[in-house]
């Protein structure tokens, strides 16, 4: 089976530097300086914490520029809260691979509007799928993902360490999924 003719041309991370979610709230596409920003931030959260990951391996992760796999800054009324990585097309739709918002933005509405972003901009190119994936003690992502219409697909034991699952989640984007 092949992939779809689309390739989530919305997250290119030279079409476009930055993504106006609200009026308060943007993306851009993450610099080398706040790559280091947004390392520190994952750092001190699950579950990067927990792993543990450290600032100097998430900072690595987001200063890469991977065709079809963009790293964007969150922005709350200018200021860095958060970061999104998301590879564009991977089993039809795109792949939420890294999302974390800082404490003082989290139960503001900030998530739910960058997801919501993320879904219209794969609708719109016809992405079948949006993917996560979430550890399986990461209880607030699961409570947040579940609240969005992410159902649980799979557990995928010991990907990231021996004695920890991750939980692959999948919203379907077709249009019998609403």
């Amino acid at each position: 089976m092949t992939q779809p003719p689309s390739s989530f041309s919305a997250f290119s991370a030279f079409s476009a530097p930055r993504f106006d979610v609200t009026p308060h709230i943007a993306l851009t596409v993450l610099k080398p300086f706040e790559a280091a920003q947004a390392g520190v931030l994952c750092a001190s959260m699950d579950p990067w914490a927990r792993y543990p990951v450290t600032a100097a391996q998430l900072t690595s992760f987001f200063a890469q520029i991977e065709p079809g796999a963009p790293r964007f800054a969150i922005r709350v009324d200018g200021v860095l809260e958060g970061a999104v990585a998301v590879r564009s097309a991977w089993l039809y739709g795109p792949y939420i691979q890294t999302f974390a918002l800082a404490r003082g933005v989290q139960g503001r509405g900030v998530g739910t509007a960058v997801m919501a972003f993320i879904e219209r901009e794969a609708r719109r190119v016809d992405a079948r799928n949006l993917w996560v994936a979430a550890s399986d003690f990461n209880d607030g992502a699961h409570r947040f993902y579940a609240r969005l219409g992410f159902q649980r697909i799979a557990e995928l034991d010991a990907l990231v360490r021996d004695d920890r699952t991750e939980v692959l989640l999948r919203k379907r984007l077709d249009k019998t999924a609403g």
